[in-house]
């Protein structure tokens, strides 16, 4: 499985984006999907998680900015992001594998990143 994840860039706070992460290769192994983000000198974290049922899961800082959605036919999972904050800067990743895999932070497939800047 390979995941590619697109759509960062530099925006303003309060500004939006659309993350998107395509997949490609044997994903029929995949049951969830999960964004995960990392700053300078701080852990990574889990932003948002989807399963392959639609459950969904958000981290308590984003919970009513942040959407996570899938789309089956395109195998693209999005994170809709609103109203960001400048600590919201981050490289955003796109990760899969089980369901407990993607929320224990240890995805099977593992993609590259996309920086995303909140910066007046």
């Amino acid at each position: 499985v390979q995941l590619q994840a697109f759509g960062g860039g530099l925006v303003r706070p309060g500004g939006s984006l659309r993350l998107s992460c395509v997949a490609s290769g044997s994903i029929l192994s995949i049951n969830a999907v999960g964004w995960y983000r990392q700053a300078p000198g701080k852990q990574r974290e889990l932003v948002a998680a989807v399963s392959s049922g639609s459950s969904t899961k958000y981290a308590d800082s984003v919970k009513g900015r942040f959407t996570i959605s899938r789309d089956n036919v395109e195998n693209t999972v999005y994170l809709q992001v609103n109203s960001l904050k400048p600590e919201d800067t981050a490289v955003y990743s796109c990760n899969a594998g089980s369901w407990r895999e993607v929320l224990t932070m240890t995805p099977r497939y593992r993609g590259q990143g996309t920086q995303v800047t909140v910066s007046s």
